[in-house]
């Protein structure tokens, strides 16, 4: 059967009992054991009632049996659609409603809270807690191991991530099998990972830095990965003398130096560390090294497009840029409104176009119309230039979009959620530097005159409103926001104002 992304990230497994993860508790899970494992997953999917095509909603805890049944969804043909697991019952509502999956697997001390949101999509319900166990694992325990890969073609479905636009709402990212595939062989080859890798893995896997970069370039690989639950300074000090390579966020960096445990010597035998999902600050690169040896590789991605540009791994590795694009992947960057290209130096809208470049928003046609030009390039929104050696360089977001510890958030949804409080008139939310995440959330708001607001109690109305990395860090008052002649609130001047003084509650 056709199935290019099973076949060349999975499939070359069958029967290998060399280590795929080293688990936190000293436990080994074979390639052998894992393929399998995606058989028995795709076994119990298909008594529930799934077909190749239909989404499967997923927010669970980090774990073999959750990274099992994304390679159950390869197998079969299922639409994987992985959730952060800091989203409320009321924002799973909204991507359940919209994407209608067939089957949505959550943790179980969250079945009760998602059974009515399943019942209205007529979806059923399994479980995942955080040690591997609830009724989807009971179900894939009875079932076989074999399982005939589905049929499916380069450009079907492989996955479905949700971002979101200023508006607010959310947009499902469509990646297609050759969007996640071309990817893996990409990166696989540009970053030279060979069987021998062992991958420290602390990312969650409910994005792309975690699973379709981590995961899928170790699968095609061969090599191994050290699976570890979450980000803890203290355990992955532990295991890097084990590992070769490590893929994290601008946060696990920072961590790490301010960790005296985290010498030169705990790390004199790795190969490669990358960074992205976040800016990760010129001073984080001197001190990595300093500290080191190792000069951190950063590279540039979007849920859109996965991976587009990697500085380089033999060549310099230059901070304050992502490098340049990947083989296969063309960029270049255009005035925003014309869309005509500018001149190499010039500082304009990124757009992309590859094979990496997404199908397009689910159930938006005009949206992804809106967001590709004539000629085929995803306009990113990210604002850049190419410098006069190639290197690209990010300078900002055409949108406001704030990133914050690798984790996407968009203004107007907190703004939303702050306007709702009694005694706001208004609110801005924006981003300022932040020396661990990157980026701290700040929300501005205008009070009514009588009303008496606090910090902590806006900050506490939000608490059961939003995912914790979407709250903002501090919230600062004012008496009107500023404005241009049209109306529209100037943000720069809020990050101006409030940046500076941004300092992150104790």
């Amino acid at each position: 059967m056709a199935n290019g992304l099973w076949n060349t990230l999975f499939a070359q497994h069958a029967g290998r009992e060399e280590p795929f993860l080293f688990l936190k508790d000293g436990q080994t899970i074979s390639y052998e054991a894992y393929i399998q494992e995606t058989g028995r997953m795709a076994n119990a999917l298909a008594d529930a009632g799934v077909a190749p095509g239909d989404r499967i909603l997923v927010q669970v805890a980090k774990t073999p049996e959750s990274l099992a049944l994304y390679g159950a969804c390869v197998r079969m043909g299922a639409v994987f659609l992985p959730l952060n697991t800091a989203y409320t019952a009321s924002e799973v509502d909204y991507f359940a409603g919209d994407a209608e999956p067939a089957v949505i697997v959550c943790d179980p001390a969250n079945a009760v809270a998602i059974g009515p949101i399943a019942e209205k999509i007529d979806a059923a319900v399994l479980t995942l807690d955080a040690n591997g166990a609830g009724s989807l694992k009971s179900a894939a325990d009875k079932a076989a191991s074999d399982f005939a890969p589905a049929d499916r073609g380069p450009d079907d479905l492989a996955a479905i991530l949700y971002t979101s636009g200023t508006t607010g709402r959310s947009k499902g990212a469509m990646l297609t099998q050759d969007n996640l595939l071309s990817n893996a062989l990409a990166l696989t080859d540009v970053w030279r990972f060979t069987a021998d890798d062992v991958l420290l893995h602390a990312l969650p896997i409910f994005h792309t830095h975690g699973l379709f970069v981590a995961t899928n370039v170790t699968l095609k690989a061969g090599g191994s990965m050290i699976f570890l639950p979450a980000f803890k300074v203290d355990e992955v000090i532990t295991h890097l003398p084990k590992a070769t390579a490590m893929m994290g966020v601008p946060t696990f960096y920072t961590r790490l130096l301010d960790a005296e445990a985290f010498t030169g010597d705990v790390v004199k035998h790795m190969r490669l560390f990358v960074a992205g999902s976040a800016p990760l600050l010129a001073e984080t690169h001197r001190a990595f090294e300093e500290r080191t040896g190792h000069r951190i590789l950063e590279r540039y991605g979007m849920t859109e497009t996965g991976m587009i540009t990697s500085n380089p791994y033999e060549a310099e590795r230059r901070a304050g840029t992502v490098g340049f694009p990947l083989p296969l992947v063309s960029v270049r960057v255009c005035d925003p409104e014309s869309g005509g290209k500018l001149p190499q130096g010039d500082i304009g809208v990124i757009e992309v176009k590859g094979p990496n470049v997404f199908k397009g928003y689910w159930r938006m046609p005009e949206k992804t119309k809106e967001e590709f030009r004539a000629d085929g390039f995803f306009v990113t929104g990210d604002m850049g230039r190419i410098d006069d050696e190639g290197y690209v360089v990010i300078v900002g977001r055409a949108k406001d979009l704030i990133i914050s510890g690798g984790f996407n958030v968009y203004p107007k949804e907190v703004e939303l959620a702050i306007d709702e409080i009694p005694g706001v008139i208004e609110s801005a939310v924006v981003g300022a530097p932040h020396p661990d995440f990157g980026e701290g959330v700040i929300g501005v708001v205008v009070p009514e005159n009588t009303a008496q607001l606090s910090e902590d109690a806006v900050l506490a109305s939000l608490k059961d409103k939003l995912a914790r990395f979407k709250q903002p860090k501090r919230i600062f008052f004012c008496d009107a926001l500023p404005r241009n002649a049209m109306g529209k609130v100037q943000k720069n001047q809020l990050r101006d104002a409030f940046g500076a003084a941004f300092k992150e509650r104790a």
